[in-house]
């Protein structure tokens, strides 16, 4: 994958160029080796050779996640005792899906990794504290493992929670960065703040922020990344990924969308009727993989819908830039006449300094309409606390959603069920 490793300084209309070159190729090993999409080509009588530039995917019915639930094997492209490695989605939005790698996949994941961890200023003389999990069939604690050993720099395998061991491994080993979900580094200052742990005169410079977004959709630090750098004079990387397309966005120190690495993906931004929206407008990231050899897809929707910035950066770099996730398709709420995403309900009660840990649940009421339920653990059991929670609530809202207040222990079971690799925050019991 070092064929063209400036290829993201080049002009947008080099980048482009290369991308249909590899577009090309694609469709003609697709034709040959994917039963899924042999048999749609077939279907929609298209021909590989008459999609000749990016303008022209539209021309091809986009793969949706329900395809890839019902007939993963399908989209195999080689045989089973070429895949090295069974990776699966997290299941957050229906069940999990398997995605199979070859040698050669891991190697491209390896790389992307690099990538993402150059722009967010990584170089070999860092030390990488890796604050998640590398096993569950979770593709990107290996991607993050992988990238930062092709960079050059040290590992630091401490796993996810625990904020006493991290700490004691900072103390011991000193790395300069770490890598983990916002919500964790929050409860990363708290301990330190209740054992009289200076976190500002510690190694840790950086942050790689996976999971979660840190900034807003205009691109400026939100709540939880304020709420970060206020007490940890650290800097923080916003990251955007999945399971599915096997490559990363990630943002440079201008941080202003996570960058794109145009030699592995090419992304459109479609609307609810599949068309690409303008520059700037939200649509849902639509993605064709370039160079995978396992499971390689072609105008996948993700579900998750974002913002497209394609001007210059002052990094250098020319290629797309995305936003933060503005929302997930399918986590869209409906409610009481107020239209809903959940990361901007997320963000609201990010700001309720009570609230120690919370879950919203979106249920379907007697009449077929949605219903929000707030499960959450408050700071005390004050009467108070519980009055001022509803408030703000019901301000930021303009609604009342349900209420329940559980203790830590029960949320911890609540975001942490058997075989999950990261918190729940989101339950859609709608019918």
């Amino acid at each position: 994958m070092n064929e063209l490793p400036s290829i993201s300084f080049q002009k947008a209309s080099v980048i482009r160029q290369y991308q249909e070159k590899k577009l090309a190729d694609l469709l003609v090993y697709l034709n040959a080796h994917s039963g899924y999409y042999k048999a749609l080509f077939a279907e929609h009588a298209i021909h590989p050779g008459g999609i000749r530039t990016i303008g022209d995917l539209v021309k091809i019915p986009p793969t949706e996640k329900e395809h890839l639930q019902l007939r993963n094997g399908d989209f195999l492209c080689v045989p089973k005792n070429k895949i090295i490695e069974y990776t699966a989605t997290s299941g957050t939005v229906g069940s999990p899906v398997t995605i199979a790698l070859t040698e050669n996949d891991l190697q491209r994941l390896a790389y992307n990794e690099y990538c993402s961890f150059v722009c967010a200023n990584g170089t070999s003389e860092d030390i990488y504290q890796l604050m998640l999990t590398l096993d569950r069939q979770f593709m990107a604690g290996m991607a993050y493992y992988s990238g930062i050993r092709k960079l050059g720099a040290g590992i630091v395998r401490v796993g996810p929670g625990v904020p006493s061991l991290q700490w004691e491994t900072i103390d011991r080993l000193k790395p300069t960065a770490i890598v983990a979900v916002p919500s964790f580094i929050i409860k990363l200052i708290q301990y330190a703040e209740e054992n009289g742990i200076d976190i500002n005169r510690t190694s840790v410079k950086k942050a790689v922020c996976i999971g979660e977004n840190i900034r807003s959709e205009n691109l400026e630090p939100n709540i939880l990344a304020q709420k970060i750098t206020g007490k940890w004079n650290i800097q923080l990387f916003s990251t955007y990924a999945s399971t599915e397309m096997q490559t990363a966005f990630t943002e440079c120190e201008a941080g202003k969308g996570g960058h794109l690495n145009p030699e592995l993906l090419i992304v459109e931004l479609l609307d609810d009727n599949g068309q690409p929206v303008p520059d700037g407008q939200p649509g849902e990231v639509t993605i064709t993989t370039l160079g995978v050899e396992g499971m390689p897809l072609l105008r996948y929707k993700t579900g998750d819908v974002c913002k497209a910035y394609t001007g210059p950066c002052s990094c250098g770099r020319h290629t797309l830039r995305l936003s933060p996730v503005i929302g997930r398709k399918k986590q869209m709420i409906k409610y009481k006449g107020t239209t809903l995403f959940a990361p901007a309900l997320f963000e609201i009660i990010h700001r309720i300094e009570a609230i120690k840990e919370y879950i919203v649940e979106v249920y379907s009421n007697e009449i077929g309409t949605d219903e929000v339920l707030l499960y959450i653990t408050p700071a005390d059991s004050l009467e108070e606390t519980q009055n001022k929670i509803k408030a703000y609530l019901q301000a930021r809202l303009r609604v009342t959603p349900h209420i329940k207040y559980i203790d830590a222990e029960t949320m911890q079971k609540m975001q942490f069920p058997d075989g999950v690799r990261k918190p729940v925050k989101f339950v859609d019991k709608r019918r």
